[in-house]
């Protein structure tokens, strides 16, 4: 029997503003924990909340963004429920009356695009959180992140399998960086996902039994624990078997999902329009004052990327994953032409010495990068050698004129020069030369490799080929 995947997701985007959504503590990461509460974000009676406009700027943005529909009035809900993280027993949050509704994005999955439907995009606060000590049967509770504000964006059960998931999160994670809404830190919690999953027979349109997978923090994560719940969702389906609704976690060292709690068909969060909080009116003069200060976004840069520099899909899709990747390149181009040559320098030399892949914070500027590019053009080096004094100024930040001239790496393009050497290597390897007359072609390599050797590498590298082949014919 065949079977059809459905996957939903819930991501939760921090929203990148400097003091949480109802009060005005900081929403700084790594701080002490509980240094950054007050009678607000910790619900003490008497306290009344006041709402941060930036996170509605930030909301309205996602829903321009998105191809959404921007609610003229929205209205915060108490979402009721008992956890030690979260001191006023309920979540502001939002309900039936949500600020974004109604949107997709389009995603490509091995040449194939979809759109993905996405049902609603809200404001909500943060809970805190659980420390748990393994040496001590006890667990602390840090309120510094409890208030922050949280952009919960949830996804039509449109996608149908786990790599449409992972290219799914990824646009949407583009999007929000894009945006400045959000600085996407999986590491920190900024940016987290739980995901739906259930399986169903091929042509059944009412959807199967779902389990839950929560607070997930990376691309692959999302992807792995998916990957393995449709397996394991199968055998079940395959032998007879009911699969279980459950909340699940991901452990990425067995490589398997763990049961967390069971779970009902809906909880009863017994919400309520909150009380203390007026509801949300926008005007159609502030969604506009929003709408023109959106940049160009991840799609729309790939397509001009393609057209105006010449690059393959794939480089222009590489290239635009992040704004700060995209800028560096076009500040590169602007200052060296070759948009092609600066697009394999910057993925494949640049990208894989920088940790992460996140060029934000590279010490070699955009100038720099094209200093180098342009001493290989020039002829004043030689690529292999440029691909040294990258990985040293990627170390110390230094330009690369200063390392040619400090450790003498300039080139030899003299001929008479190159040709004393040449003439030397033929006289010292007889039998490689009479082999190379007698028809074996490939030993050019060889004789080119002595070159370079002798000379350290700087050998301009096809005037080499050139005299070699002139001195080798005889």
């Amino acid at each position: 029997m065949d079977f059809e995947t459905v996957i939903g997701l819930e991501i939760h985007a921090q929203v990148k503003t400097e003091s949480k959504i109802f009060c005005g503590c900081s929403t700084a990461f790594g701080s002490p924990p509980n240094t950054h509460t007050c009678p607000v974000c910790l619900g003490l009676p008497g306290v009344l909340p006041v709402l941060n406009k930036k996170v509605v700027d930030c909301a309205i943005k996602v829903g321009l963004a998105t191809n959404a529909q921007i609610r003229a009035t929205s209205q915060f809900a108490r979402k009721n429920y008992f956890y030690p993280d979260l001191p006023k027993g309920y979540q502001t949050s939002q309900f039936d009356k949500p600020i974004i509704e109604h949107g997709f994005i389009d995603i490509e999955t091995q040449g194939i695009s979809r759109r993905i439907g996405i049902t609603r995009i809200h404001m909500e606060e943060d809970a805190g959180k659980l420390i748990h000590d393994e040496r001590d049967p006890h667990s602390f509770v840090d309120l510094n992140r409890t208030g922050t504000p949280l952009l919960e964006i949830v996804s039509e059960p449109d996608i149908r399998s786990p790599q449409e998931a992972a290219a799914y999160l990824k646009k949407i994670h583009a999007i929000l960086r894009y945006l400045d809404v959000c600085d996407g830190n999986m590491q920190e919690g900024s940016f987290r996902c739980d995901a739906n999953i259930s399986l169903r027979p091929v042509g059944q349109q009412e959807l199967g039994t779902r389990t839950e997978l929560k607070n997930m923090n990376s691309f692959r994560n999302v992807q792995a624990a998916l990957e393995y719940e449709q397996r394991r969702q199968r055998d079940l389906l395959l032998e007879s078997e009911p699969v279980v609704q459950q909340t699940l976690l991901w452990n990425p060292d067995t490589g398997k999902t763990e049961s967390m709690r069971g779970k009902e068909d809906a909880h009863d969060y017994r919400y309520f329009p909150c009380p203390d909080l007026v509801p949300v009116t926008l005007t159609e003069q502030w969604i506009e004052q929003i709408r023109v200060t959106l940049p160009e976004l991840p799609d729309d840069r790939r397509r001009r990327f393609i057209e105006v520099y010449g690059l393959s899909d794939y480089d222009a899709l590489l290239l635009t994953e992040s704004r700060e990747r995209a800028d560096y390149f076009e500040a590169v181009v602007q200052r060296f032409r070759d948009a092609k040559k600066v697009a394999n320098w910057v993925l494949t030399e640049l990208l894989k010495e920088v940790k992460g892949g996140d060029i934000a914070d590279c010490q070699v500027t955009p100038e720099m990068l094209a200093e180098l590019l342009d001493l290989i053009e020039s002829g004043a080096i030689s690529g292999k050698i440029a691909k040294t004094i990258l990985s040293e100024m990627l170390v110390n930040g230094t330009d690369a004129a200063t390392i040619v001239k400090e450790k003498n790496l300039l080139q030899v393009s003299d001929e008479d020069e190159l040709r004393l050497v040449i003439r030397s290597i033929i006289q010292d390897n007889p039998q490689q030369v009479a082999e190379f007359r007698g028809g074996k072609q490939k030993l050019l390599g060889y004789f080119v490799g002595q070159v370079m050797q002798q000379t350290k590498g700087k050998a301009n590298p096809k005037l080499v080929n050139d005299l070699l082949t002139k001195e080798l014919a005889g």
